[in-house]
This record gives structure tokens, sequence and C-alpha cells, in this order.
């Protein structure tokens, strides 16, 4: 009896270990089969950008470089919809609502209205917004701080290094007076940079002239009248503006005065020289910063991040045609384009 009764026990105790390494098993295969179906997931991104110029095109080309650098490919693991509203607010507007009613994994949005308009659609469903060339996230209501964004999104902000342009536009122009700003009264970036503008050109012997546009068909006039007061122009990354740079640069070389841009695209397309940002390089860290979100960072917590460095570009035609010559202190560190 003894003995049966200790084959029992010994059956049993066999039986538990077997049962307790099978379980262990399909617990181990449970966590592979779930660690593979998370580095299996497909993302979807929604790309919003308010206007169509080279600038914003170039970040959003460096936004998708900087994913893929991070592991996110186009086609393999993740597919961007993108989308431009043509410079109107009630189309960045549905664009947003869009990309939230198909409930997308993460929105970038290019350029402040954009930002804010996606903000807000995101807001409700707690989708995550990474913008990018944003001049003051703060002041346009995206974030508590640059530090700490604490609402749901965060990202890049393209603010101007101002008095490095304030110097540049003094190499060029040691008797200038007058710099001009032509400025979106309806975008809060642009502001912020007159702000900064104000501040600084009295440590330059600058006097600021500024003149607001509210539409497209506001731009002719306005420019117009900014340069029968000015010595030139400097621009903001002002979107409308920007986008009708031609206007303004087809006016102002008529009188042969200077248009100085805010980036290198603004330079190729003919304004005189730019100590600027790579959007190139902004739409990478903001790339990167996405998929710090996708891999489950979390975003209240990732603070907004600026380039540090800018760079000297003259446009050589331009140059020429105004009958400038580029400034000695300037020669070492300027890249020319045509």
């Amino acid at each position: 009896m003894k003995k049966t009764l200790k084959r029992l026990m010994v059956g049993l105790c066999c039986a538990t270990l077997f049962l307790g390494v099978l379980t262990g098993c399909s617990s181990s295969t449970k966590e592979t089969s779930t660690a593979t179906d998370d580095s299996e997931k497909k993302y979807t991104i929604g790309i919003t950008q308010i206007a169509d110029h080279p600038s914003l095109d170039n970040c959003r080309t460096g936004f998708i470089e900087g994913l893929k650098a991070e592991g996110f490919v186009e086609g393999e693991n993740v597919t961007f919809d993108y989308k431009s509203a043509k410079g109107e607010i009630a189309t960045a507007n549905t664009i947003a609502t869009s990309f939230v009613g198909n409930n997308y994994d993460l929105i970038c949005a290019i350029a402040t209205p954009s930002a804010q308009t996606a903000y807000t659609a995101a807001s409700e469903k707690k989708i995550p917004v990474v913008f990018s060339a944003v001049s003051d996230p703060v002041a346009a209501k995206l974030v508590n701080s640059l530090d700490k964004p604490g609402k749901g999104s965060t990202g890049t902000s393209d603010v101007i290094p101002v008095e490095k342009q304030l110097e540049m536009i003094r190499a060029f122009m040691p008797k200038a007076q007058k710099i001009g700003i032509l400025f979106n009264t309806s975008e809060p970036n642009s502001a912020t940079q007159i702000a900064m503008y104000e501040a600084a050109a009295p440590k330059y012997n600058f006097e600021i002239v500024k003149v607001g546009v509210a539409a497209q068909a506001d731009i002719p006039m306005a420019t117009d009248s900014i340069l029968a007061n000015v010595d030139c122009i400097t621009n903001l990354t002002d979107n409308l503006v920007v986008s009708n740079l031609q206007t303004v640069l087809g006016k102002a070389n008529a009188k042969k005065i200077p248009v100085f841009g805010s980036e290198e695209e603004q330079v190729k397309n003919g304004c005189l020289a730019s100590q600027g940002i790579d959007y190139i390089e902004l739409g990478k860290q903001t790339g990167k910063i996405a998929a710090r979100v996708l891999k489950g960072e979390d975003i209240n917590n990732i603070a907004v991040e600026t380039i540090k460095e800018s760079k000297l570009v003259v446009n050589e035609n331009s140059l020429n045609n105004l009958g400038l010559t580029l400034p000695e202190n300037l020669k070492a560190t300027a890249q020319m384009v045509k």
C-alpha cells in the first residue's frame, strides 16, 4: 500500500512538472508571438502641409528621411498620406479632420496653421501631433513650454537666427537704414519673428518697417508700399509671403532693392542672400522625434527642438543684377548658388 501511494505521488509530481514546462513554453511562445506582432506593426502617418513651397517641401522630405533612419520605411512598415492645404485654413481643417477620422497613428503638421488645426482636431482622440517649421510653438498654443510640451504635441521650431541675419545685411549694405518686412497678420509665428527683429535692429543701426497682409491679393499693393520706404526687404518664414515670393522679387528687382531670404530655398529662387536654417535637416529632426513617439515614448515629455547652426547662402545672379559685391568678411563662409 505504501509503495502504491509512493508511486502515485511520484506520478503526480511528474505530471505537475510536465504541465509547468508546457505552460512555460506556451507563455514563452505567446510572448515571442506578441513581440513579433509589435515589431511587424504597420503605421499610417498623415502629413498636412499648409502650402506648397520649397522650404516646406524640404521639411517634408527631411521628415520622411528622419523616420527612415530610425527604421520606419515607406512601403515596408509605414504609409504616408500627404495633403497640402494650398494656403487655405478651411482646407487645413478638413485635412486634419479626415486624418483623425481615419484614426491615423500620428499626424505630422508642417507650418503653424497646419499644426494648430491638426492639434485641435486630434486632441480629443489623443492622436499624437508632431509639428515642424513652427517658429513659436508656445504662442501658437501647441505646447505648455518648449522643455515640457505636455499637450499631446511636440516637434521642431524654425526660429530665425535674427542677429546673424542682421549682421549679414549690414555687411552687404553698410549705409542702409531701413529694413522692410511683409507679414501675414494671422500667423502668430510672424508676429514673434517681427518682435525679435525690432528688438535686435537698433544694435545694428537699423529701423524695421513692417506692412501686414491678410491675403494673396494684398501682396502687390503692400509690396509697392513698403518698397517706397526701405533700403531692402528681409523675409520671414511667413507662408503667405513666401508662397508669393516672385511677386515681391519682381517689384523689388525693378527698383534694384535687395530682398534677403530667411533660408536657402528663397535664395535659390531669387533672393540675394540668407543666413538661415536648412529645412531638410529640420525635417530630419522632426522625423526622429516622430520615431520616438511611435516607439512608445511619452510625447508630453519630448522637448521641442531647434537647429542651432545656420548657413550663409548667396545668389550670384542676384548679386550681379543688383550691382553688389560679396563682402570680404563673408567670403570664407558663403555658399554660392545661381
